[in-house]
């Protein structure tokens, strides 16, 4: 079912991205899905190998892992701090408003 899912979601989004003229790092973007899929003998690779499932068992696991997430463009050098970011819920969890309207747990 997973592989599944990220069969279909990686078509879908490549072709959101072909198709979204106002997308500044489209050219960029494709050309690095193509380059991660030459490494793998593939014509395009979006998403990691070796990610799997984690089974949300407890709150703590959940902040964890939102945390995680949160700090990912903090890592990736894009943004100072992750509350930046404006494609995160981190702004949320600062007391902020983002982009999306969001269901705290």
């Amino acid at each position: 079912m997973l592989q599944d899912f990220k069969k279909h979601t990686a078509k879908k989004v490549i072709q959101a991205i072909k198709d979204n003229v106002q997308e500044s790092r489209r050219e960029w973007l494709i050309r690095a899905i193509k380059r991660a899929g030459k490494k793998t003998g593939r014509q395009h690779q979006f998403w990691q190998h070796g990610n799997r499932p984690i089974e949300l068992w407890s709150n703590e696991i959940i902040e964890q892992k939102v945390n995680y997430i949160h700090e990912n463009p903090v890592e990736a050098g894009f943004v100072q701090e992750s509350h930046f970011w404006q494609y995160s819920s981190a702004i949320d969890y600062s007391g902020g408003k983002g982009l999306i309207q969001l269901e705290f747990l």
